[in-house]
């Protein structure tokens, strides 16, 4: 165990040193377990999350066709028509993802998004760096607003047997939702705080971006609708996203072929995958697999539980922080799935109610993700979108945003479910 720890660490150290080499560090880690046979190899398959890599691949793939069709353009024309300035604008975006991200997957969220910005920054001649980092974050914050916005949240739901509605209001006091939408707002404050000085009026066009082909822009839509109506399907395959997201790529290749009848009709969105973000969240994938077989994940969630005793409030405080911070180097999906099962025992064992706890694993492994640059698939897809448009982001350029973000976030969060839940 204390091998896997060290390399883990090590691992996530070169990572944040040496940004434009994570893919390669991460998959190289991700060999060295296997090698090592810390994670054996008829586990290799079980690691991968193959339904956030398909719905990666396919999703770029339908957004290369969305921005060809110069959509995102008319969208970022329209944005700018209602926003008085380059600040405005931001917070705007960030808000609008969020509110996406609330029944969408996080990483999709981000792909349909960041091309509007990109356009919007394009015109204003602007870093989008910065615009592209408060659309992830908040896309992150807002996973845990619904039964259908993140994993974890259908987890967590399907643990306690939860309802669509339960997000809204449960046990007849107001739910999950609220708190999110509490870290939403104070969360925009601190984006219209980091623009500050985007005071820069944006410039009005009354000549409008022409769409060049309206099937994307169904067919996104259409992406949307089946996701959402896909979480509602009990006991469904867990690679039911994934294969979404590549059907709907599928259907938008045969119709641009229809239209173009050339070879770089299919060629061309196909080559906008981004294989290095891919490649990251293998190496990934196969890193946290290493060290859940090898029991770190196990004893973690062990010694957070030891840590609060047989007192509620120091518990579900620990929960929450540790949550926090676990997250911010680990995928939360393998955390919560092995939480879920120790905060059942320990509320059995103390006789108290068992949902402060649970709320507040949700929330701090949500938000914890924030912040660092690798902390979440939906940042590791921001950042690669960024790179493939020529843009570095640097370590720095995320922690200014991503860290007081997560902490204005959680904090309401962390008192409001203590008030309604814990008391």
């Amino acid at each position: 165990m204390i091998f896997a720890i060290i390399l883990f660490a090590l691992t996530y150290v070169l990572m944040l040193s040496f940004g434009k080499y994570r893919p390669y560090i991460a998959l190289a880690s991700g060999i060295i377990f296997i090698a090592t046979q810390m994670l054996p190899l008829n586990q290799v398959i079980g690691s991968l999350d193959f339904n956030v890599l398909l719905m990666i691949a396919g999703t770029m793939g339908l957004v290369a066709l969305f921005i060809e069709s110069k959509m995102p353009a008319l969208l970022a024309d329209m944005i700018m028509d209602k926003v008085p300035n380059v600040q405005m604008a931001a917070v705007a975006l960030a808000l609008f993802a969020g509110i996406i991200s609330a029944v969408v997957d996080n990483v999709a969220t981000v792909l349909m998004i960041a091309p509007v910005a990109l356009e919007i920054c394009k015109k204003l001649k602007t870093n989008p760096v910065p615009f592209i980092i408060g659309i992830a974050v908040s896309s992150n914050l807002q996973g845990a607003a619904t039964l259908v916005g993140d994993t974890t949240a259908i987890m967590l739901g399907s643990a306690l047997d939860m309802s669509f509605l339960d997000f809204f209001w449960y046990k007849g006091r107001p739910s999950m939702f609220f708190a999110v939408e509490m870290g939403a707002i104070f969360s925009a404050l601190i984006l219209a705080f980091v623009f500050r000085k985007e005071k820069a009026a944006i410039p009005k066009n009354a000549d409008k971006t022409e769409v060049t082909n309206y099937i994307p822009t169904i067919l996104l839509i259409g992406t949307i609708v089946l996701l959402v109506l896909a979480s509602f399907i009990p006991n469904k395959p867990g690679v039911t996203n994934g294969l979404i997201c590549c059907f709907m790529l599928m259907i938008g290749l045969v119709c641009n072929y229809a239209k173009k009848k050339t070879k770089d009709a299919i060629t061309a969105p196909l080559k906008e995958i981004d294989f290095e973000t891919l490649g990251l969240l293998v190496g990934l994938f196969l890193m946290i697999g290493g060290i859940s077989h090898m029991g770190v994940i196990d004893a973690a969630a062990s010694l957070l539980a030891k840590f609060g005793g047989g007192n509620v409030f120091l518990l579900y405080t620990v929960i929450v922080w540790a949550s926090v911070l676990i997250s911010a180097f680990i995928d939360n999906i393998p955390y919560v799935a092995t939480m879920i099962p120790v905060i059942a025992g320990l509320a059995a064992q103390l006789g108290v109610d068992a949902t402060p706890l649970y709320f507040g694993l949700l929330s701090g492994a949500t938000l914890g993700g924030n912040i660092t640059p690798i902390g979440a698939s939906a940042n590791i897809t921001g950042i690669g979108i960024l790179r493939k448009a020529g843009y570095e982001v640097k370590n720095g350029d995320f922690f200014k945003i991503g860290i007081p973000f997560t902490l204005v976030a959680i904090i309401p969060a962390y008192i409001y479910i203590w008030v309604l839940y814990g008391v």
